[in-house]
């Protein structure tokens, strides 16, 4: 599913090199559900990147759902894209758009056809828990709800690979405890799960496989 064999990133801040991620190397299975943490800055949010070939690595090897994530054609990125949900804290839902559309428009960016929008859309509102706030807009959600929405727009797809970045960063502990049982749905319906957080007590809380990231470098992997 995922494979990393030595990968480096370093950014280039004009004439002095920061760098990101320092020879990072681990295997993700179909079907795990996997913990990514470490503090702020760790290099959690760099890596996810990567994965779903936002930015490519400085060094190594990397292979995400069976592409070669480092000699990608450009050409060939839509297809790997199309089978990774991205969650991110900020929900970054459009606010032009109910939350119905906001995800209708997902599967229309992808050809659905149109008789079948409307219910796979519904389907992943109802998976979420929010059918019943189709067509409020993101103004007229609570942060929860939003993530909500967020998650029912990544998983409309039916994605073989679940990336939350953060997702109940921005919630209190209420609210962030919803999240986590939905992802936690979301992955029992056979969805690989990477979900990274900073939060060390919501980390151990989960008690799932743990990647713990340091200064870039991956310094355990436990569970």
């Amino acid at each position: 599913m995922i494979e990393l064999h030595r990968v480096s990133k370093v950014y280039s801040v004009g004439p002095v090199k920061v760098p990101a991620l320092s020879e990072v190397s681990f295997g993700i299975a179909r079907g795990e559900f996997v913990v990514l943490t470490g503090p702020s800055g760790a290099g959690k949010t760099t890596l996810l990147r990567l994965l779903y070939r936002e930015d490519l690595p400085t060094e190594g090897e990397l292979e995400v759902l069976g592409y070669p994530v480092t000699t990608l054609r450009r050409s060939k990125v839509a297809a790997l894209r199309r089978s990774i949900g991205v969650v991110f804290q900020d929900a970054k839902l459009l606010p032009g758009r109910t939350v119905y559309e906001n995800i209708a428009f997902v599967l229309r960016v992808l050809g659905t056809p149109r008789r079948e929008v409307t219910a796979r859309a519904f389907d992943a509102l109802r998976a979420v828990g929010l059918s019943a706030r189709a067509q409020a807009y993101p103004a007229q959600l609570s942060q929860g709800e939003a993530q909500r929405a967020a998650l029912a727009r990544a998983i409309v797809r039916k994605p073989a690979l679940l990336l939350a970045d953060e997702p109940t960063g921005n919630l209190d502990d209420t609210m962030a405890t919803d999240i986590i049982e939905v992802v936690k749905d979301i992955w029992a319906g056979g969805t690989t799960v990477v979900l990274a957080t900073h939060q060390a007590q919501l980390a151990a809380a989960l008690r799932r496989r743990m990647l713990v990231l340091d200064a870039g470098r991956l310094v355990k992997d436990e569970g």
